[in-house]
């Protein structure tokens, strides 16, 4: 079986890492979506709650589950879970030059490949730093997120 991990912090989730997912599945038979949380960095959803949304959002793609990676290292993640691969989206060479020496590290670690897949053309600029930024100040967003994080910012905000 062939079973990669795409991994994130998901604050929130956007339709940029639901279309690299989703085009995860046709490469994999499983993809576990792997829900990070940084110690050191403040999010506007709890771990349980980046989980909960991105399980919602994703239940139509057949093949995938929604796991909070922990604290340990994503590439022990990966091994612990069985998985061969880490599948990482690409906006931009700046996303290339940050995840291209990860990618080296977690393959020298434990084996695990990473696979980047090209972000599509409409998600290049979109963050979920930018989709809070422009939410705070008013902007419409929904053009970037589904409908269940637009509903959980609208409540939050």
């Amino acid at each position: 079986m062939r079973r990669a991990v795409c991994p994130g912090s998901f604050d929130p989730i956007h339709k940029g890492h639901i279309e690299i997912i989703a085009r995860a599945t046709a490469l994999f038979d499983e993809v576990i979506v792997a829900v990070s949380t940084n110690y050191a960095k403040t999010y506007r959803f709890a771990e349980s709650e980046r989980i909960e949304i991105a399980q919602q959002t994703l239940s139509s793609l057949a093949g995938i589950s929604v796991k909070p990676m922990g604290d340990g290292l994503l590439a022990e993640f990966c091994r612990d879970a069985g998985a061969n691969a880490i599948v990482k989206g690409l906006r931009n060479v700046t996303d290339y030059q940050y995840e291209a020496p990860m990618a080296a590290m977690n393959r020298h670690l434990t084996g695990v490949e990473t696979v980047f897949l090209l972000a599509d053309n409409q998600y290049t600029h979109v963050s979920s730093t930018l989709i809070k930024e422009v939410h705070s100040l008013g902007g419409d967003i929904s053009d970037y997120v589904p409908r269940a994080v637009l509903n959980r910012l609208n409540s939050t905000h």
